[in-house]
């Protein structure tokens, strides 16, 4: 087989199996908290499964108590520099705001960036929100010490994490 048909038909079949990694992770979330998992330890669990399918260099998951964004989970034992900060600081502040995803390619370029690590590159922030009572309760910090580290596969995989965990942050 001729070098590129070979490299374009290896690129087609890894594509589909990254989704199925995170089809299964999702589905492992959401049977974990259908089963009425919530709290530290579950979102702890999550946290650990979402870095592992992804490969992030580290994940948070931060839940909004008294009007600060207060560390919940947070993988790979690394302790953020920002285990609690005012919701209206950082990134975090602007995806609560705004209600949607913030992915920040390189976070030189952000004035408002609060770092939780020296060597962070780029940030994807994800709010969590409670669906039932239409509030946010908490975000999804993904962190990268590569610029340009996250996509719209990675977006969408984080939402739909989001879009699952609520329940156990309540």
């Amino acid at each position: 087989m001729p070098a590129r048909k070979k490299a374009k038909s290896q690129q087609s079949r890894e594509k589909p199996f990254r989704r199925d990694r995170k089809g299964r992770a999702l589905q492992e979330i959401g049977a974990t908290i259908v089963a009425g998992g919530k709290g530290h330890d579950v979102v702890e669990e999550i946290a650990e499964l979402v870095q592992r399918t992804c490969k992030y260099r580290w994940v948070g998951v931060y839940k909004i108590k008294r009007n600060d964004f207060v560390i919940e989970a947070a993988t790979n034992k690394m302790k953020p520099a920002c285990p609690r900060f005012p919701v209206k600081q950082g990134l975090s502040a602007k995806a609560l705001e705004e209600r949607r995803t913030v992915m920040i390619p390189d976070v030189s370029k952000e004035p408002c960036f609060l770092p939780n690590f020296w060597s962070t590159k780029s940030e994807v922030i994800v709010p969590i929100i409670d669906d039932e009572h239409d509030r946010v309760l908490g975000v999804i910090n993904v962190e990268s010490a590569k610029v340009n580290a996250f996509d719209k596969s990675d977006r969408d995989f984080l939402e739909g994490v989001a879009r699952i965990i609520w329940r156990a942050l309540r």
